[in-house]
């Protein structure tokens, strides 16, 4: 049989999976959790907004608080923390900030500044769905960055949505200006999670055109 060799971010995606057995005891380095938010603060996002807000959950009565919110899931209490992923409704406010930075390094024109951030405002100020979607689409981003990283780390996570959303926003006192969009547990795995089924590729791929 042909061994396969995988450059090493394949092979971190390849390995990834939800875990949600952890183990309670584990005392996680902070400073690798900093390298995994920072990582996670990297991804991409339209404008460059960077659309996101990480709520690091890690106190233990945090934690138990956010318990019955996440539908009593174990993972929010075993894993070490927990990630609420927030997306930033008000997320046009940043680029005054963003694109006067790249002016001062030389990366862009006072003028064509001034263009980026009068179309940005002009686009969340549609009144169409724009400052929701892309809080949505780039906090999204952000937080399959941040699983990889994770991994990458040896550590492990899983996805949550199943939580309701009001609850979190009254619980852990979000503005308004943020949505939960995502709840991630983080931590070092009690016992491996099995590799879940993947359609074939010919089923999910279409070229060019319907």
């Amino acid at each position: 049989m042909t061994q396969q060799i995988f450059p090493e971010t394949l092979k971190v995606i390849a390995e990834r999976h939800s875990v949600k057995s952890y183990d309670p005891d584990f005392i996680f380095p902070e400073e690798h959790k900093e390298l995994i938010l920072n990582a996670a603060n990297q991804a991409p996002s339209s404008w460059n907004l960077q659309h996101w807000k990480f709520l690091v959950i890690d106190d233990p009565s945090a934690k138990q608080r956010l318990l019955p919110i996440a539908s009593n899931q174990k993972q929010v209490t075993e894993s070490s923390f927990v990630v609420a992923v927030l997306g930033d409704l008000q997320a046009n406010l940043n680029a005054e900030t963003i694109y006067g930075a790249a002016v001062e390094s030389g990366f862009l024109t006072p003028e064509i500044k001034d263009t980026l951030v009068s179309q940005i405002n002009g686009a969340y100020a549609s009144g169409g769905s724009i400052p929701r979607d892309e809080a949505i689409r780039n906090a999204s981003f952000a937080s399959m960055q941040l699983m990889l990283a994770a991994k990458a780390l040896g550590y492990d996570t899983c996805p949550m949505g199943g939580f309701n959303p009001a609850a979190f926003v009254q619980e852990f006192n979000i503005p308004e200006r943020y949505i939960p969009t995502l709840l991630i547990s983080v931590g070092k795995a009690a016992k491996p999670a099995y590799a879940s089924g993947r359609f074939p590729l010919e089923q999910v791929i279409v070229k060019n055109s319907f």
